[in-house]
């Protein structure tokens, strides 16, 4: 355990942070699987709906800064190429 002030501020905000960012992506990850599911089953009404919020949890993201820009980008492009194919 840190001594110093400033060393236990950091320890805080980093615990927070963690948490924080551990939460975006969880809920990235979750969009994005819920949308294959869709793909997947081949009901193409639900899965334009679930592109529409696993592409705003990827934008969220890397926003965020949990994934880098070109990781989103490319997520994005696989979700519009897997939406569509049905």
């Amino acid at each position: 355990m840190p001594n110093i002030k400033s060393a236990i501020k950091r320890v805080k905000t980093s615990k927070t942070r963690t948490s924080e960012n551990s939460m975006v992506k969880t809920a990235y990850k979750t969009a994005v699987r819920n949308f294959k599911a869709a793909v997947e089953d081949g009901n193409k009404d639900k899965a334009t709906e679930l592109y529409k919020v696993a592409v705003k949890a990827v934008e969220k993201a890397a926003k965020k800064g949990v994934i880098k820009d070109n990781t989103a980008s490319r997520k994005k492009s696989n979700l519009t190429r897997a939406l569509n194919t049905l």
